[in-house]
């Protein structure tokens, strides 16, 4: 256990390999490498944009980042606890620190719960009226209503449904939120709005993202460190200043030349 550090989230040596059903019987099961020997740090507060291709692990990595998956190899430290060697209850415990918001919207929010069972859901050990009273504070500071907690979620938009995902993620005041394509199902005016609260939350909060995009023009307005992948490896890693006026990779400079204008 790393006591001596000051990092929020430390990943050392990643790697993931799933299993893929056999062509026959008698053939050796073949494997993919979906990540190998990643590492970077996070400090309190900062941002990392992770962004590559499509199929280049990014998302199997947020999903490592949040234990939702063991790694075959590695560690994930938050809060100087390897997560993958807490039992489920000190897991539980832990979780409320750090929270997730997933790309679709749509699929994220379960349609047969209203917004205030959707939004407290994170929240243990609390009485029925002092969730309520988190879950109006959590969709005021995302600029939705006390109002609209009976809803259910398809009396919302787009743009106001991520919102609900991300009072849900802020409701138990973690440190860190990692954000898998939060924007990509979003129109892109409401694009703006989303990006611009989740950053006006970070000051607020002094949160950290780890934001997993292919849209690098918002990676670079909104992460002070970017991480390029490609096929589960790490092919470059730096300050945004640095990835976005020097890309050395031949993948980093195809992902930007690929930004309009």
């Amino acid at each position: 256990m790393n006591q001596a550090s000051n990092m929020l989230l430390e990943v050392k040596g990643l790697s993931q390999t799933y299993a893929l059903p056999r062509s026959n019987w008698f053939a050796p099961k073949p494997t993919l490498q979906a990540l190998q020997q990643i590492h970077f740090e996070l400090a309190p507060g900062k941002s990392l944009g992770i962004v590559g291709e499509s199929g280049s692990g990014k998302s199997t990595l947020a999903r490592l980042i949040m234990a939702l998956e063991k790694p075959t190899e590695g560690r994930v430290i938050f809060k100087g606890q390897d997560l993958n060697r807490l039992n489920p209850d000190q897991l539980r415990e832990i979780r409320p620190e750090f929270q997730m918001v997933f790309q679709d919207p749509y699929s994220a929010l379960d349609p047969r719960q209203t917004v205030l069972k959707i939004v407290s859901e994170p929240i243990q050990n609390k009485t029925q009226s002092e969730m309520k009273e988190l879950a109006v504070s959590a969709l005021m500071e995302v600029g939705l209503l006390a109002s609209d907690l009976d809803k259910y979620p398809h009396e919302f938009s787009g743009g106001q449904r991520q919102r609900i995902a991300i009072a849900r993620a802020l409701i138990t005041r973690p440190s860190l939120i990692v954000a898998d394509e939060p924007l990509s199902a979003l129109d892109v005016s409401v694009q703006a709005q989303v990006l611009n609260l989740m950053m006006d939350l970070q000051d607020k909060h002094g949160l950290s993202y780890v934001l997993v995009s292919h849209d690098l023009a918002v990676v670079n307005l909104m992460c002070d460190d970017v991480m390029v992948l490609q096929e589960g490896c790490m092919v470059e890693y730096g300050s945004s200043d640095e990835i976005f006026k020097n890309p050395k990779h031949p993948c980093t400079q195809n992902l930007l030349s690929a930004i309009p204008g």
